[in-house]
């Protein structure tokens, strides 16, 4: 996390966006990725993440680019972007090619990336049946490496919210796995 991007912000955006763009990039496509599923779409959602973030940065004043938290600020630009492209068209192809790729020099063996596909399969299905509130905050929270007071800015909620919604899904998650050991889908698991 860059920790001088905002005050360089303030003080040249033309000069620091780059580094911005360069410190957050992992961030945002790795949201972008989740969200649509498709190598393809999560770079086009990432470029224009940063086409908003430069815009709006471009529209606020120095103190407000110092005081910034860019993580959340980032996630809430791309979450919105990938809520408002998926309202305007079909939902995405299930099919998870781009979420395993493997270079040719360190490619594991193909029951390992099966192995893998699986597994980001079964966790994706368990995020998608919490209720959405709690699924986005686990999700930020864990996945994308997000602070509490960043997942608050993402969210929009107070920061007690998001801890409370971060708590409850991993409880929701753990029942769900307790279940899925245990065999029965239909009992409440108590924690």
């Amino acid at each position: 996390m860059c920790t001088e991007c905002p005050g360089r912000l303030a003080s040249d955006l033309d000069d620091a966006f780059p580094d911005f763009l360069a410190h957050h990039q992992d961030l945002v496509y790795g949201i972008a990725m989740r969200m649509t599923r498709r190598a393809p779409d999560a770079e086009d959602l990432a470029q224009e993440a940063f086409i908003r973030a430069y815009r709006a940065l471009q529209g606020f004043d120095a103190e407000r680019r110092t005081e910034l938290r860019p993580r959340g600020w980032l996630a809430a630009i791309v979450a919105n972007l990938a809520r408002n492209r998926a309202r305007r068209r079909l939902p995405p192809d299930a099919a998870l090619d781009g979420l395993a790729e493997v270079g040719a020099d360190t490619a594991p063996g193909p029951d390992a990336v099966v192995a893998q596909r699986e597994s980001d399969r079964a966790w994706r299905v368990r995020l998608e049946k919490l209720p959405h509130r709690y699924g986005r905050a686990v999700e930020l929270r864990h996945i994308s490496g997000l602070s509490y007071p960043e997942l608050a800015v993402a969210l929009g909620r107070p920061v007690g919210t998001v801890k409370s919604d971060v708590h409850r899904g991993v409880r929701l998650l753990r029942q769900g796995l307790l279940r899925e050991a245990l065999g029965d889908e239909g009992r409440e698991v108590k924690t």
